[in-house]
């Protein structure tokens, strides 16, 4: 008895001595110290619920859910159903809109009951308690944390209403299986959005967050489902719901429904979050550090950007892309399809040139999530693709000379370097359109070398191919002898300049970004600049267009407004491209092998070809 007496005299010494804490902070403004400890810890004044982002396509539908540690999709307090609400403060928090922050008389109980057991049994947290756990995330089961949540929770209830407290502690709770908010719970366990739950199953997840180890649904859902009955019989007694109402609850049958992760389309959606890395670079100064920064610099640099991008997917973006799904299924098929019976690897890049938007990416045969990109991470030779825009569109806008002006197409050495034309022969005087049209070697090399090849490097600047440097200025460039190559993204969108009169305009996957509200926080900002001009623009899609309906790579030809485009083939055959494009889109196929080594018995397939003309034809 003296024992038990002992232990209530000590409840309440505590629950004043938290009164008279509080009392003397609030009016002297003490508690500096431990209050600066929490700011430091968690700013206050920017208090985030770590969120679900989302990737969109040009539809505005949900490609992929970009989930760090958690899922969880907030819900504006309109958005919550009142009837959830009713039920959370009747279960968690009775006297929720009188205290604040914390329940002295429910403490005093908890740390009786904690006391005689010798250990801590009971919480006696309140709602806005389980909030500051969530911003603290912190459930160690201690004192020292218990007093930090109850200074947290009192700072809470100095900043917010108690409406902003109930919305985002029913955004941040658990429900068990990785979902913490209702929404997410709702759309995992039932596939709808919270607000189309009936009351039932809204009861029946408002059961989960108690313990969601013991009321987990998927594991133990006749626990659960006892939950909600008791719950439902808490709200009868409450007069919340009447005893009938409770009893058509009761009885309405819980089918859970399971909602997959959204995660569609890896080709393109790993691609949209390398570009969205650049992006974030180049819109918070990123992007100019790391051009003059040393290596090590650049270590930290790159080190504080990734950082900063995770940070960044926790916070509820939504990434608005262009992609065509229909398109993307397309490419994705043709490229699978046609490769299926071989040992190649390929990839496919879809530009819609008007508009400057990638809009389908296939990043190798049968891709998989978080396997190389080979659409745009494999740097390869683009051997004779290489040509219209580093010889062919150069030499015509500088002599300005016609398609009929003849070339060499013979024999041609320049000291020990004696490149020869695909088929081994030689062809004399032949006009500029035969030239390129059957994609012959030595006129290209000649035409590079009237030309200059310092002054046919600067019409490649505007493209910024990532590994093109000085060692690659030399006449073997001509027919792609780049020492670290292209990737198949580069070289069609440094192509999307035929299809806008000489103009270039970087292609992009990502049109914005959101934040969790809706409001946009980046955007790329787009810059056209003149290649060449309109006149000798015109003059290479002839060309492309004649090289297509009777050219190298006539088997790609189908009726169409236009068509126009480029082969190329490496050296040993590893390599086989072609580039081009229709009236409103650029496409570019490569088709070789990871570790290099020639596709020659297979080289009467056309397999790019086959593949290029599929995804154009629809």
């Amino acid at each position: 008895m003296a024992k038990k007496r002992n232990y209530i005299i000590i409840c309440i010494l505590f629950s004043l001595f938290i009164c008279m804490v509080i009392a003397v902070a609030k009016e002297k403004k003490q508690l500096v110290s431990f209050h600066g400890y929490l700011e430091k810890k968690i700013p206050m004044s920017n208090l985030e619920l770590e969120e679900t982002s989302y990737i969109k396509d040009q539809h505005n539908q949900v490609i992929s859910e970009i989930q760090t540690s958690i899922h969880r999709k907030s819900l504006t307090e309109e958005e919550i159903p009142d009837f959830i609400k009713q039920v959370f403060i009747l279960s968690e928090d009775q006297h929720f809109y009188e205290h604040k922050g914390f329940d002295v008389p429910s403490i005093g109980r908890a740390l009786f009951t904690n006391l005689e057991a010798q250990n801590i049994k009971q919480g006696a947290s309140t709602i806005t308690q389980q909030l500051a756990r969530n911003y603290l995330k912190s459930y160690d089961k201690t004192y020292n944390r218990k007093l930090q949540e109850l200074f947290y929770a009192y700072e809470l209830e100095q900043k917010r209403t108690k409406k902003e407290i109930l919305t985002d502690y029913i955004n941040a709770i658990y429900f068990a299986n990785g979902m913490y908010g209702l929404e997410a719970a709702a759309e995992y366990y039932f596939s709808h959005s919270a607000g189309e739950l009936t009351n039932a199953q809204l009861v029946f997840l408002a059961s989960i967050p108690n313990n969601p180890t013991v009321y987990n649904p998927i594991n133990h859902f006749s626990h659960t489902k006892k939950r909600q009955e008791r719950l439902i019989d808490l709200l009868a007694a409450h007069n919340i719901i009447s005893k009938k109402e409770g009893l058509l609850l009761k009885k309405e049958k819980i089918i859970l429904k399971h909602k997959k992760t959204i995660d569609l389309y890896p080709d393109y959606t790993t691609y949209v979050k390398e570009e969205l890395k650049q992006l974030f670079a180049e819109n918070n100064g990123y992007s100019k550090k790391l051009q003059t920064a040393s290596d090590k610099e650049k270590q930290v640099l790159e080190k504080k950007l990734q950082e900063e991008v995770a940070d960044l997917y926790k916070k509820g973006i939504t990434i608005q892309t262009a992609l065509s799904p229909s398109i993307q299924k397309n490419a994705v098929l043709a490229l699978n399809k046609t490769l299926a019976p071989y040992e190649t690897e390929g990839a496919v890049v879809i530009i819609n040139h008007h508009t400057h938007q990638i809009i389908a990416l296939a990043g190798g045969k049968n891709y998989k999530k978080h396997d190389f990109n080979r659409s745009y991470q494999a740097y390869r030779q683009p051997g004779s693709a290489i040509k219209p825009i580093l010889v062919y569109a150069p030499y015509l806008e500088e002599t300005k000379k016609g398609l009929y002006s003849k070339v060499n197409a013979g024999a041609y050495c320049s000291g020990s370097y004696c490149p020869q034309n695909y088929s081994g022969k030689n062809y004399g005087m032949v006009t500029i359109e035969k030239a390129f049209i059957h994609s012959y070697n030595t006129p290209a090399v000649r035409l590079l070398d009237a030309l200059g090849i310092e002054k046919a490097f600067t019409y490649l600047q505007p493209f910024q191919f990532q590994r093109v440097s000085k060692n690659d200025h030399h006449l073997s460039a001509a027919v792609g002898g780049l020492s670290s190559g292209l990737t198949p993204l580069e070289l069609t969108d440094a192509y999307t300049t035929f299809g806008n009169d000489g103009m270039y305009q970087k292609a992009r996957a990502i049109l914005s970004v959101k934040d969790a509200k809706g409001k946009e926080i980046m955007r790329w900002k787009n810059r056209s600049i003149p290649v060449w001009s309109e006149q000798t623009n015109e003059k290479m899609r002839r060309l492309l267009q004649q090289t297509v309906t009777s050219g190298t790579a006539k088997k790609a030809y189908f009726p169409s407004a236009y068509l126009g485009g480029k082969t190329g083939t490496t050296n040993n055959y590893k390599d086989y491209w072609i580039v081009g494009l229709s009236d409103k889109q650029t496409a570019g196929v490569w088709i070789g092998k990871d570790q290099p080594s020639s596709l020659k018995t297979i080289e009467s397939h056309s397999l790019h070809l086959k593949i290029w003309k599929q995804i154009m034809q629809k």
